[in-house]
């Protein structure tokens, strides 16, 4: 006799080969159970279930519910639970509300989890009126919303753009004897801190100090990037004290967050300070570190240090990657080796890279050598707003006006986006040159392909 223990035993077989994601295993496993005559239960299939949505298909999830059927076996709620995560995962909405349909049939009553996800997905897809239709049915259904819905909810209004109605929420919620968790307060500081209100996020992270939380690496790590962001250099640099003092910096993104964005302002002896401080601590240096230490002496003029680097990095097991190689190459051009850049992007093999590609097209034209940047332009598959953007520029600073309107004109026609300032630029040349007349007619012809566009 096949005793209870034995299927338990099966289940735990078959949860671990479906988290190694080994989901054949998992299904010899369950045939040779069914042999020794340990048959699956609900749990079992549940665990394929949401392996299935998590590793292959929300399709081969489905198709589980068959299999359950002919072994008479019934679905419960963890079992449409699963289905309807796994529709969320490839914000399969029409699948999402049919199971739901499908579960009531079965009289299946949906719990405080099935909401959740399903508001989860109307945010994914962002339609927050409907997810707040679903809060809404929470409350209506007389469940008990749970941390998670409410964290949701804030956290979908945040990511839809709605940072204010969060926080009103997240005030109504309170004077109603919600109780916020760690999670909830970064949900939010993060939502402030992506709409550039760093005054808001600052003020949230006191009150998060005041509610008796302690803030942990997450909160601060926010908070100082978008300090450093809106060019608040001294009050992200006191936000990373802080975090030094609490012992929150026990990896390096906290450091290479620092340098970076004092790198990218030519603060180069401060960079070199945070990232000696980095080294002599016991953190050890990863791909992001020694990307960080490379540009670190690129910038600061140090291109034999930058390679010395490159070498330890390389006996220590890390290949390098696109970033290490457009630094590399980025250094040689603030150098002056232009085409020692091109040689070395043509032995590195990475001539398709975007950033890449846009470095040299900036630096040829910085060069006086505005042709051959346009014939780096022309072989280029892809392009962005900064490509044009540059061209339109270096153009611009050598007269060479009409070419620079041109490639604006062609830009808004084809609906490419390109940085504001670049139009000015090419506005600003016109006018200075005399050419009053080019102006406003480039003007009209801008206008009229607008609306062509729209």
């Amino acid at each position: 006799m096949v005793s209870r223990s034995s299927t338990r035993f099966l289940n735990i077989c078959i949860a671990s080969f479906c988290k190694a994601k080994h989901l054949q295993r998992a299904e010899t496993v369950i045939i040779d159970g069914v042999r020794l005559g340990v048959l699956p239960d609900v749990v079992t299939y549940n665990t394929l279930i949401n392996a299935y949505s998590r590793f292959v298909s929300f399709d081969a999830a489905y198709s589980v519910l068959d299999r359950m059927k002919e072994a008479s076996i019934k679905p419960d709620i963890v079992t449409y639970n699963s289905l309807i995560a796994g529709a969320m995962r490839h914000c399969l909405l029409s699948n999402c509300m049919d199971l739901f349909e499908e579960m009531l049939e079965l009289g299946i009553k949906p719990d405080i989890w099935s909401y959740n996800t399903l508001m989860h997905c109307f945010f994914k897809l962002e339609r927050p009126d409907d997810a707040y239709r679903v809060f809404t049915d929470i409350i209506l259904c007389y469940l008990s919303p749970s941390q998670a819905t409410y964290n949701t909810m804030l956290n979908g209004l945040c990511k839809c753009g709605f940072v204010e109605n969060a926080l009103m929420l997240f005030r109504k919620l309170k004077r109603h004897g919600f109780v916020p968790s760690l999670v909830t307060y970064n949900i939010l500081i993060n939502g402030l801190c992506k709409a550039w209100k760093l005054k808001t996020a600052r003020w949230m992270l006191k009150e998060l100090g005041a509610s008796g939380l302690v803030p942990n690496v997450i909160t601060y790590t926010t908070v100082m990037r978008c300090c450093f962001r809106s060019r608040r250099f001294e009050q992200g640099l006191e936000i990373f004290e802080e975090m030094i003092d609490k012992g929150y910096t026990f990896d390096g993104f906290a450091y290479c967050t620092v340098v970076g964005a004092l790198v990218k302002t030519c603060r180069i002896e401060e960079a070199s300070h945070y990232m000696e401080r980095m080294v002599n601590t016991d953190i050890g240096l990863d791909m992001a570190s020694y990307n960080t230490l490379i540009n670190l002496y690129c910038k600061g003029g140090k291109l034999e240090m930058a390679h010395g680097v490159l070498d330890k990095m390389e006996k220590e097991g890390f290949e390098r990657d696109e970033y290490t190689n457009t630094i590399l190459m980025n250094g040689l051009c603030e150098e002056g080796d232009v085409e020692g850049a091109m040689e070395y992007m043509n032995v590195a093999g990475f001539n398709s890279n975007l950033v890449a590609l846009n470095t040299m097209v900036d630096r040829w034209c910085k060069a006086d050598q505005i042709d051959y940047a346009f014939k780096i332009f022309d072989s280029m598959d892809m392009r962005d707003s900064f490509t044009y953007s540059s061209l339109i520029h270096n153009l611009c600073k050598v007269g060479r006006f009409r070419c620079a309107s041109k490639l604006l004109l062609s830009c808004v026609r084809s609906g490419t986006r390109i940085l504001p300032s670049a139009k000015r630029a090419v506005f600003d040349c016109l006018r200075h040159s005399g050419h009053q007349r080019e102006a406003k007619r480039l003007k009209s012809e801008i206008k009229l392909a607008l609306s062509a566009v729209v």
